[in-house]
C-alpha cells in the first residue's frame, strides 16, 4: 500500500504490550473505533495472546504480529506459513538475508506482508559494536534496506530518523514502520532513537508503532485520538 493510500487513522498502530489477552481484549475494548490497528509483540504472544489475532481480524482490525523471526531458512519459511492462517496484516522478521528470503517464500500466496527490522531502536553504534558489528547504526540500516528490497520484502522497521534517508533509498514500494514514537512530554523509556508522531510522518513513516505511551494513560483513548491528530496535521 503506498502512502497515499494509507488512512491518516491507520497509521497509528497501538501496542498491547500487556500481561495476558484478557488486559489486551480490556484495552481494545477502550480504545473502541478510535483504534483500527494493533500490534502483538513477545509479551503478549508468549502469554496465549494468538488466538487475539483472529478475534481482531474479524472485528474489521488490522494487526502486526511483532515476532522478529530468526532462525534457519526452513524452519523461518514453515513458521511464516503458519503465521498466514492467524490473520495478522504484518510480521516482523530480522533483517539477515537467509531469514528474508525465507520469510518471502512463506507467505507466497497469503495477503502477510513481512516487514524487516533493521536495527533495534534500543541500540546505538556502541551496542552493535559491542555486539560485534564493524557498521555503525546507520550504514547497517542502509545496507539491509537494500537488501531487503531486492530479497522483495514489503517493509521496514526503523527509527523515525532514519526514515526520511530510507524514503530516498527504497521509494515508495515498501512500507516504514517505525517504533521509538513518543509524544510530546512523553519518557523515553528504553528507547534510544526516538521522535514525536509529527515528526516522524514529516520525515517519511507510513506507520507508527505507539504502546506505553498509549496503554499506560490515564485516558488511553483521548491519547490515541490526539496522536491520530497530530498524524493529519503533519499530511497537511
Amino acid at each position: 500500500m503506498t502512502q497515499a493510500e494509507i488512512a491518516p487513522r491507520d497509521r497509528l498502530i497501538v501496542g498491547l504490550d500487556l500481561p495476558n489477552p484478557e488486559a489486551a481484549e480490556a484495552m481494545v475494548n477502550r480504545l473502541g473505533d478510535s483504534v483500527t490497528f494493533y500490534k502483538i509483540g513477545y509479551r503478549l504472544a508468549y502469554a496465549g495472546g494468538l488466538p487475539l489475532v483472529g478475534k481482531l481480524a474479524d472485528q474489521g482490525k488490522k494487526v502486526f504480529l511483532d515476532l522478529k523471526l530468526h532462525d534457519i531458512g526452513n524452519t523461518v519459511t514453515q513458521g511464516v506459513q503458519s503465521i498466514t492462517k492467524l490473520g495478522a496484516t504484518f510480521l516482523t522478521v530480522h533483517a539477515y538475508p537467509q531469514t528474508l528470503k525465507a520469510a518471502v517464500e512463506g507467505r507466497t500466496g497469503s495477503s502477510l506482508r513481512i516487514l524487516a527490522v533493521t536495527v533495534l531502536t534500543s541500540y546505538n553504534d556502541d551496542d552493535l559494536h559491542a555486539a560485534g558489528y564493524r557498521l555503525g547504526v546507520s550504514e547497517l540500516v542502509e545496507a539491509r534496506a537494500q537488501q531487503a528490497q531486492v530479497l522483495g520484502v514489503d517493509g521496514l522497521v526503523c527509527a523515525p530518523e532514519e526514515a526520511g534517508n530510507l524514503r530516498k533509498i527504497v521509494g515508495h514500494q515498501m512500507n516504514l514502520v517505525t517504533p521509538g514514537i513518543r509524544p510530546a512530554g512523553s519518557a523515553a523509556g528504553d528507547q534510544k532513537r526516538i521522535m514525536t508522531p509529527g515528526r516522524a510522518i514529516a520525515a517519511g513513516a507510513d506507520y507508527l508503532v505507539v504502546a506505553r505511551p498509549v496503554v499506560e494513560a490515564a485516558d488511553p483513548k483521548a491519547t490515541a485520538e490526539a496522536i491520530q491528530a497530530e498524524i493529519a496535521q503533519a499530511l497537511t
